[in-house]
């Protein structure tokens, strides 16, 4: 009997995103917006508005500020909060959530929005630690006899010899050392640190110039050069969080007794005397150099779903020493606050509308809407040929442009059933015929209203 391997075909993950294809805002190296760059087509003024906001927020001189993206349906304004996230990176936290999500019947709706807004403050910790580094050249593990079993032995303490390009340092390690030495595998030729302050043992990986390193192909210890410098020395560590992860870690040790000893339920609600004490610890360690503050940005859509309350406490929060930048964005026009029987712009209270920068979004030209489908068909690998595409951009103009981008992966789909590579106009025809828009589905509701049920 031969063995055979036979190789599983590897497939790559196919799922596109609406926003896929957004790279950033498209904006040359003096701010100005091209036409189509980036994934972006058109909406120019909001772009460049965008990049302002953007640049500011990089440089530190933008905290705390309100930003309104305000337009029709299907105009970019999430396309533009997207882009706005990728051009800051990944140091700067962004969460993006939608109006609905504050609405919880086991939490306050202000303390949803408070624990949005503290995952939007990173924080750089920097610290300074005592640590013993090399790579362990010699191990010897003693044992003793255990106190209460004399035919059983038991760790006691161990010797080891730690090596850099520079130092060797023979170490004296007690039993709680010892006993992660073992715990963790150790044996000559790993890369290992110590916790001076701590005892603490970290495993980096498996040095290269190590005869054990040599010995084999393939291991799973990561393989590196032997580290510089003297065995102990001082070593920077950097740790990114969150205010909200603070919170958190602040509350547990909070927990009292119980929890303590016995891991007790976390609690639902941060209380705000957690919350100001990890303002204070910050702004100390902030004031000391030891912490770099990265204010990110919340992103809520469909914002005109906020009630009144929401939108107060949005009001003040923003306007503390630790909070991000918050963009809304809605495509209501005058409109209901919700919670009240009062028409405002937006469905956003006027108060909350003088505090906020707003930057309006306009309805795509027939060129921009043209151009959108092709960045579609290319980022989910669509072939269409030209009158197909054509029809595509009539019915992104005429009706509206998700329903011509919804219909291209349709068609692509029903191009595919008959054997043919390429969409062409009759794929499109017929899967506009089997679907309906907006304004059809209305049609057909009243066509048949006297038969359907009423609620």
């Amino acid at each position: 009997m031969s063995d055979v391997v036979r190789e599983m075909p590897v497939t790559r993950l196919g799922r596109v995103g609406t926003h896929t294809h957004i790279k950033g805002l498209g904006l040359d190296e003096n701010g100005r917006a091209l036409k189509i760059k980036d994934g972006m087509v058109g909406q120019e003024k909001a772009r460049e508005a965008a990049g302002l906001v953007v640049k500011m927020i990089k440089e530190g001189k933008l905290a705390g500020r309100l930003v309104i993206l305000a337009g029709p349906p299907g105009t970019g304004k999430t396309a533009i909060a997207v882009a706005i996230a990728r051009e800051l990176g990944l140091n700067v936290p962004f969460i993006e959530m939608s109006g609905a999500e504050i609405y919880s019947t086991e939490r306050k709706k202000t303390e949803v929005l408070m624990e949005a807004m503290r995952k939007c403050i990173g924080v750089e910790i920097h610290e300074l630690r005592e640590v013993y580094e090399g790579e362990v050249v010699k191990i010897d593990i003693r044992t003793a006899p255990h106190p209460y079993n004399p035919y059983q032995r038991v760790i006691d303490s161990a010797r080891i010899v730690l090596k850099t390009t520079e130092d060797e340092r023979a170490l004296e390690v007690g039993e709680d050392v010892a006993s992660q030495l073992i715990q963790q595998g150790i044996k000559e030729g790993t890369v290992i640190q110590i916790d001076a302050e701590t005892g603490r043992v970290s495993v980096l990986g498996l040095s290269q110039e190590s005869s054990f390193a040599k010995q084999y192909e393939v291991h799973t210890k990561a393989r590196l050069p032997r580290p510089n410098g003297k065995v102990r020395k001082q070593k920077e560590f950097v740790y990114y969080v969150t205010l909200a992860d603070l919170d958190r870690m602040t509350a547990q040790r909070r927990g009292g007794l119980f929890s303590l000893l016995f891991g007790g339920a976390e609690e639902k609600e941060i209380s705000p005397e957690v919350r100001v004490e990890v303002d204070r610890q910050v702004k100390e360690m902030i004031d000391q150099k030891k912490a770099f503050l990265h204010p990110g940005v919340l992103f809520i859509d469909d914002a005109h779903l906020l009630d009144l309350e929401a939108f107060s406490f949005i009001s003040r929060a923003i306007e503390g020493e630790l909070s991000p930048i918050v963009i809304l964005a809605t495509n209501r026009g005058f409109a209901r606050i919700r919670g009240t029987d009062i028409r405002a712009p937006l469905g956003f209270p006027p108060d909350l509308l003088d505090r906020g920068i707003i930057i309006g979004t306009d309805t795509y030209d027939e060129d921009s809407i043209r151009e959108i489908i092709k960045i579609r068909a290319l980022e989910e690998e669509i072939q269409v040929e030209e009158e197909a595409l054509n029809r595509l951009t009539r019915i992104g103009c005429e009706r509206s442009l998700r329903y011509g981008v919804q219909l291209l992966s349709i068609a692509a789909e029903n191009a595919k059933s008959n054997g043919r590579d390429k969409v062409t106009l009759s794929d499109v025809e017929r899967v506009d015929s089997l679907f309906m828009d907006v304004n059809e589905a209305v049609e057909h509701l009243k066509k048949y209203e006297s038969l359907m049920m009423k609620h």
